[in-house]
């Protein structure tokens, strides 16, 4: 069994504390490695180190920085093999999600890179004689990334890339569920002679301890977080008290609206893959389904055909596993209770709607429930596993204002031929991200952002490269002789 450190100021250490957590694997329940829990006198320790290193780190030629991020990439594809077994053992993937996500985080080290050319200011008029104004784009300094545990790969990529190609320094902490990944990734980075001692800093433990001991440091200038809501407030509350910025990207409830006038196989298709991909478990994934009366029956055979389609299996040892576990076992009896209780306050299940027979892991069938209503605790809250509520609409009006009906603002999307209808959708619905007829996922050149309770700021792209920088303004006035 695999035993993890601490690493700090480039070198590997233990925590203060003689404590560690033990990492599940979900399929088999066996417990797989173990992870140092980490004290606050560690996080003091790592974030010394991270200041220590920013102002070198920021003065180093945005190309030479843009060179190592790419050659993370690189070494990441060289030990792919290795990221995929590991993601697959410690969050439970199917190989085919597994290796798409390690290809996506080799992907996305690669374009970050290519912004080390494109960190741009600006020259604007001032309104005086002699004088210009210079805005800077500088690295805004210390990041503290907390990563969750349903995308451990891809999420790293996309809180070290940037923060590294910008010139930031960063303390990076795992989910205390997943953290076999970031410490196979903390390998490469102690091979490279390249990056200074203290770039870069990795901590594990769990997050209500070691997330918001970060989150409220004084030394630290950005917080970016991916998770939960409660979570997200926590870490929001812990940075008020320094006033420390910070990147969230918290839950979802995603609408999928399917019009009367839509190609119900381009629908039942894409709203599986985007309900079923990653078990379930994606703050994108399509929560709820309002499809038109008149092409409901339809649709919801489709699905059912779709849903029953997918085998079951531990996706380490089956190639052809299509569904694996939930993370753990209060996921599991979550999703269950939540299917229970809408069950009992008059939804009905079309197929699944229980925990898979298996003799080990936290593995649940793909469901489908149809009589739904709005205010049903299915629609209102995020379920995170494979289970998607269906309910109809007659009027498009209705569609999109029960669409927009939550707390969440980060995902979804419309299946209509019908272009009117398309602009309409698009156009209405309040979220940071609105698919047309094709599945819930996002580019690394787009920008991934909610709105309401799905967070603030965003990532991928300029804009979100543009988190991770300050806004420094120089007048600058001269001296003219003809005057």
């Amino acid at each position: 069994m695999q035993t993890h450190h601490l690493y700090i100021n480039g070198e590997y250490v233990d925590s203060t504390a003689n404590e560690w957590l033990d990492i599940i694997n979900p399929a088999t329940e066996g417990v797989v490695s173990q992870t140092p829990k980490a004290t606050q006198e560690d996080v003091d320790r790592a974030v010394t180190a991270a200041r220590q290193a920013q102002k070198g780190w920021e003065l180093t030629p945005n190309i030479e920085r843009g060179q190592i991020v790419r050659k993370l990439g690189d070494k990441i594809e060289e030990n792919r093999a290795t990221f995929i077994d590991l993601l697959q053992q410690e969050q439970g993937k199917d190989y085919e999600l597994a290796s798409g996500e390690v290809d996506l985080a080799i992907d996305y080290f690669r374009y970050t890179s290519e912004w080390a050319r494109r960190i741009e200011g600006e020259i604007v008029p001032s309104d005086r004689e002699n004088e210009n104004i210079f805005i800077y784009k500088k690295p805004i300094g210390i990041v503290a990334g907390i990563v969750p545990w349903n995308f451990p790969v891809f999420i790293l990529a996309r809180k070290v890339a940037t923060a590294l190609v910008t010139g930031c320094t960063i303390v990076l902490k795992p989910s205390q569920q997943t953290p076999n990944t970031a410490s196979e990734f903390t390998k490469l980075i102690d091979e490279m002679d390249e990056i200074p001692k203290g770039v870069y800093n990795f901590i594990t433990g769990t997050g209500s301890e070691i997330g918001n001991a970060l989150a409220k440091h004084e030394d630290v200038d950005m917080v970016t977080m991916t998770g939960s809501i409660p979570a997200g407030t926590k870490v929001m509350e812990a940075a008020a008290q320094n006033i420390t910025k910070v990147n969230l990207e918290l839950g979802g409830k995603a609408p999928a609206i399917v019009t009367a006038h839509a190609d119900l196989d381009v629908a039942a298709e894409n709203i599986t893959i985007s309900r079923l991909a990653n078990n379930g478990q994606a703050c994108t994934n399509a929560e709820r389904v309002y499809v038109h009366e008149s092409v409901a029956e339809d649709l919801i055979d489709k699905l059912k055909a779709q849903f029953e389609n997918k085998s079951i299996d531990n996706p380490r040892e089956s190639t052809d596993a299509d569904i694996g576990p939930l993370v753990s076992q209060d996921r599991l009896e979550t999703v269950d209770s939540m299917v229970k209780n809408a069950v009992s306050a008059g939804a009905e299940v079309v197929t699944g709607g229980e925990p898979a027979d298996v003799e080990t892991g936290y593995f649940y069938k793909p469901t489908i429930l149809q009589n739904v209503t709005q205010e049903m605790e299915v629609i209102q809250d995020e379920i995170f596993g494979p289970v998607i509520p269906v309910t109809t609409f007659s009027d498009l009006n209705e569609a999109i204002d029960k669409g927009n009906d939550t707390e969440y603002g980060l995902s979804s999307s419309v299946y209509s031929e019908d272009m009117n209808e398309i602009m309409r959708v698009t156009n209405e619905l309040r979220f940071g991200e609105t698919f047309v007829n094709r599945e819930n996922f996002e580019a690394v050149q787009g920008y991934h952002a909610g709105m309401r309770k799905s967070g603030l700021g965003g990532t991928d792209g300029r804009h979100g490269m543009e988190d991770f920088l300050a806004t420094q303004v120089v007048y600058m006035q001269y001296k003219n002789d003809k005057h």
